[in-house]
């Protein structure tokens, strides 16, 4: 089985300059693995590693979609999948650098998700509810796919029409495809490592100052820009943590002060998230990022995970 390292943990953490120190040390190249960093223009507010940040090492997976445009788990895993294969025949080492839980599911798991998205069905199913209503599009979906029914809410109207868009497409209903996703075997051997901090408050204290450096650099003129030119605060780019409270901003909805603290507030909470979920992997080995209250350097860390990947740990 092809090998992979993984680097994942909390936002905030290290992980990218981590990650670019074990492609320089092992001969590798990076995949990311952001759920946001996959869109075009969106560079300050999700924390896109700099061209002097990257030190020559090449990147994949950043910039790879349009803003205005719904990307999912299931078309990150077929374009992930191929960098990855790629990256091996070239004799490169695949280096998976991110925070996004289903990410590194889709990567990982050997198949069973669900299909990517049919944008002409899609389409359709959405001028059906913008026409007849959500209770309309939920007794259709309650004839078609009784299993997806019992689980969603009749005003979930976006995972209304996914689990309709999969049903109609595949004949079988997305509770299967996911309830399959779960028991697959493995796609890769991946040594995993999740960096943590003995010290939460390190971690939150590094998160005020990446809010206090996107400040700096210009999210809210990012932000501004993106809404200037057309993108729709519905869409899913839009949801991202940074671009949401920034477009509250420019409605008049709240301060600025006001969203530079919802900012770090939704940042410490997503935080909290990301280690709930790589905290339930029991694959994923844990990396200390601190020693005596001071933050390691990237080298350190690196021989530590390769003596560790050498004993098999």
């Amino acid at each position: 089985m092809k090998k992979i390292i993984c680097v994942c943990g909390p936002t905030a953490s290290g992980k990218t300059a981590l990650g670019v120190q074990l492609a320089l040390d092992l001969g590798g190249e990076v995949v990311s693995a952001d759920s946001m960093q996959i869109y075009k223009y969106m560079d300050i507010g999700t924390a896109k590693p700099e061209k002097d940040e990257m030190c020559g090492v090449v990147h994949h997976m950043l910039d790879v979609v349009e803003p205005d445009r719904d990307y999912s788990v299931s078309l990150y895993a077929q374009a992930a999948i191929a960098c990855i294969e790629d990256i091996h025949s070239r004799g490169k080492v695949p280096i998976v650098v991110g925070g996004t839980g289903l990410y590194y599911d889709a990567i990982l798991k050997a198949d069973g998700y669900a299909p990517g998205p049919d944008e002409k069905l899609r389409q359709e199913l959405e001028e059906f509810a913008q026409t007849n209503g959500d209770e309309a599009l939920f007794e259709r979906l309650k004839r078609e796919d009784p299993l997806a029914a019992e689980k969603l809410n009749v005003r979930d109207r976006k995972r209304v029409i996914r689990a309709l868009e999969v049903m109609l497409t595949t004949g079988e209903s997305i509770v299967i495809h996911n309830e399959r996703s779960r028991v697959l075997t493995k796609r890769y051997d991946a040594l995993m490592m999740g960096l943590t901090f003995e010290n939460r408050q390190a971690l939150y204290d590094r998160i005020d100052k990446r809010v206090e450096l996107m400040f700096e650099k210009g999210l809210k003129e990012e932000v501004e820009t993106l809404l200037k030119n057309g993108l729709s605060q519905n869409c899913t780019a839009m949801q991202a943590i940074g671009y949401k409270e920034f477009a509250a901003y420019f409605e008049g909805h709240i301060s600025l002060e006001e969203a530079a603290d919802k900012l770090r507030q939704q940042t410490r909470r997503y935080a909290k998230r990301q280690l709930t979920w790589f905290s339930a992997k029991p694959y994923v080995k844990w990396v200390e990022m601190e020693k005596d209250g001071t933050l390691r350097p990237p080298d350190e860390i690196c021989t530590e995970l390769i003596d560790r990947s050498k004993r098999g740990e």
